[in-house]
């Protein structure tokens, strides 16, 4: 086939933002049912909302749910695992499952006759955001689902207080508040689920208060459990101010297991719950490597392990990368999952020797893989990837470590553009877009993302950034933003974009900046303080850290910034100099700007303030509203036009003759 000589940015792909749209998102909150497996997926063309999918014992994918029914959490803002189900004999499995809607509890017998429809648990409160439900455990021999309840107490978004309650599986409490039994009091801020021990006696969970975020600081929490069900002599086991332990379960033998990062780096290990005393628990380090067996808790019912009946772990595990692996507690020794998946979600179930988990890889989207323990052999059950185009459209990324200021490392993934039919002329070099992932604690996994191929496609390259604060790379690579948020990220994407220019790599002309939440406060930080850039995109962003940090956010993260930036009180002069709202006067180039008007988390309210100051500026801007969306954007119509859009952005900044998209008016 010949190949076409065509500038950069002017290439013709198959990739179109409908494809890259219909393949957003991927299956999450697996679970085992029996012998079944479940999941959520996501459904994009039916306004975003997400069913729950049964697999059975080598069966067909069924979904659960059918429209509108929306299993999905609003939790934390971004909810957690919003299902249950237990097998029954004869009878078919039980499921309870928060709907996105109005946030009720809904027990659902999906084998009972044609017409059974899902009937709620919990009451509807009408003080505030009601009464939300997440990381859910069904006992039907207790008759009850246990699961964390966050309740308003008012209209204001940090009057919240969240329990661990159990709700009685026979409806009783659909009209009732009464009835919700609660299983722990109010004394901390933030709880997750209880997992109960072997043996019915013991719970243990998680907690932490303000200011602290989870990947700052957590408790193990353990309590007794009497033949009634009730909680006694709580105390705490493990963790403290500044040691995060994000997940906790029970091995088959009754031993404690937690994932810490007191050594630096999230490390799994295990204490006997019956050396509880007084003084210092004694703890086993199962696997002493410098790599990173858990991530941050920003959903409720994340697992990075799984313990198997014969006293194996299933964990994940890696720098910058999570990939599978079974852990031989006793000897340390770890062997991983064969196949090509080299990026697993934090969600992981096991059946006796079989281990089910979502994973992909940068040549497959996210699909539901099963190993068997026994024979190491691993397969695909679920959600199989299948090539919507010819794989030879695919990004082929590369791996890479920059250096910042300071000699700093900066890690990063390099998308070129490519395409099979495709090169540019001699001498011209490519233009970039450079990717700040939002969180900002979380990091840019490396997997098939169509939304990347559709630059690459075009002959526009992409550089994802894992800048100081990312996780996967160790508490001290994290805490590198600690004080320095709308700096240090701000310096390692620039770093990385001039890095890319000074080595032939992108055209310095061309590079643009883009990103969403945290990513899109890095990006209107960028455009205020580097002059890099010729170009940027924000979407959902933090643009006035002050707003933000009272009242103007969640209570999940509305103290956030005190780690980020450092307490309002004490450094309130940070907090205005870094918000671009307090320095549009400075941007030159030109932007656009994204915004759900249902985000409660970074509401429109800030993109509504920073267009009255950029107004009459002759910066040329664009402000794309999008009504039934939050933070991020989940319906297939409200992604294709957001992509659109963003190309269209690169397209007249960087003078490449493209009618294929609706252009964007940009206003002045």
């Amino acid at each position: 086939m010949t190949t076409v000589s065509a500038p950069y940015g002017t290439w013709h792909s198959p990739v179109d933002a409908a494809l890259a749209a219909s393949h957003d998102g991927h299956p999450e909150y697996l679970g085992s049912v029996g012998e079944e497996v479940w999941w959520t997926a996501p459904r994009p063309a039916e306004g975003g909302r997400r069913t729950l999918v049964r697999r059975r014992a080598d069966g067909p994918e069924l979904s659960v749910l059918p429209a509108p029914w929306h299993a999905r959490s609003r939790v934390m803002g971004y909810g957690g695992t919003p299902w249950a189900a237990v097998p029954r004999p004869a009878r078919g499995p039980l499921a309870v499952f928060v709907h996105f809607a109005d946030q009720r509890l809904y027990a659902f017998e999906p084998d009972a006759p044609e017409g059974a429809a899902p009937r709620p648990l919990t009451p509807v409160s009408r003080v505030g955001g009601g009464l939300r439900w997440a990381d859910l455990q069904i006992h039907p021999e207790r008759g009850e689902v246990w699961g964390v309840l966050e309740e308003s107490t008012g209209e204001g978004p940090g009057d919240v207080r969240r329990v661990i309650a159990a709700v009685p599986l026979d409806g009783s409490a659909a009209g009732d508040r009464a009835a919700v039994r609660e299983l722990t009091d109010a004394r901390h801020d933030f709880v997750t689920g209880p997992r109960l021990s072997p043996d019915g006696r013991r719970a243990v969970w998680i907690a932490w208060d303000h200011p602290r975020m989870p990947w700052d600081g957590t408790v193990v929490m353990l309590a007794d459990i009497t033949a009634e069900g009730v909680f006694t002599a709580v105390r705490p086991v493990a963790g403290g101010t500044g040691e995060s332990v994000p997940q906790a379960e029970w091995a088959p033998d009754g031993s404690l297991l937690f994932v810490s990062d007191h050594s630096g780096w999230w490390q799994l290990q295990r204490i006997d719950p019956d050396a509880v005393g007084g003084g210092a628990v004694p703890r086993t380090t199962l696997c002493d490597r410098q790599e990173e067996f858990a991530g941050p808790l920003w959903k409720l019912g994340h697992r990075w392990f799984a313990p198997l009946p014969d006293g194996l772990i299933a964990v994940t595990h890696g720098r910058g990368a999570a990939v599978l692996g079974i852990l031989d507690p006793h000897t340390g020794e770890l062997a991983d999952v064969p196949g090509p998946w080299t990026e697993w979600e934090p969600t992981l179930a096991v059946d006796g020797t079989r281990v089910r988990g979502v994973a992909a890889s940068p040549r497959s989207g996210h699909e539901v893989v099963e190993l068997d323990a026994r024979t190491g052999h691993a397969r695909v059950i679920g959600s199989p990837h299948t090539d919507p185009v010819d794989p030879a459209y695919y990004p082929e990324p590369r791996v890479r470590t920059f250096t910042g200021p300071d000699g700093r490392e900066i890690h990063a993934h390099i998308h070129p553009p490519h395409h099979p039919d495709h090169t540019a002329p001699e001498g011209e070099l490519p233009p970039y877009v450079v990717r700040a992932h939002g969180g900002p604690t979380s990091r840019a996994p490396l997997v098939l993302d169509l939304e990347i191929a559709y630059f690459t496609s075009r002959g526009i390259g992409v550089a994802e950034v894992n800048y100081g604060g990312s996780t996967g790379h160790g508490r001290a690579y994290r805490n590198r933003l600690h004080g320095q948020w709308g700096v240090v990220d701000v310096e390692d994407c620039a770093a990385v974009a001039r890095a890319l220019a000074d080595e032939g790599t992108a055209d310095r002309a061309r590079l643009a900046i883009r990103g969403g939440s945290a990513g899109g406060w890095t990006a209107a930080v960028s455009l205020t303080t580097t002059g890099l850039y010729a170009c940027g995109t924000i979407s959902y962003p933090i643009l006035d850290l002050t707003a933000w940090a009272t009242g103007g956010t969640h209570d999940f993260e509305s103290r956030y910034t005190e780690s980020l930036v450092g307490p309002p009180a004490e450094v309130p002069e940070r907090y205005r100099e870094r918000s671009p709202i307090h320095r549009a006067d400075r941007i030159r180039a030109p932007f656009l700007l994204l915004q759900g008007l249902e985000d409660t988390i970074c509401p429109p309210e800030q993109c509504e303030r920073f267009l009255e100051v950029i107004a009459g500026r002759g910066i040329p801007h664009a402000y794309l509203t999008f009504e039934g969306e939050g933070h991020g954007f989940r319906r297939s119509d409200t992604m294709i036009r957001a992509l659109e859009a963003e190309l269209s952005l690169y397209t007249q900044t960087f003078g490449i003759p493209r009618t294929d998209v609706p252009a964007l008016d940009l206003k002045t």
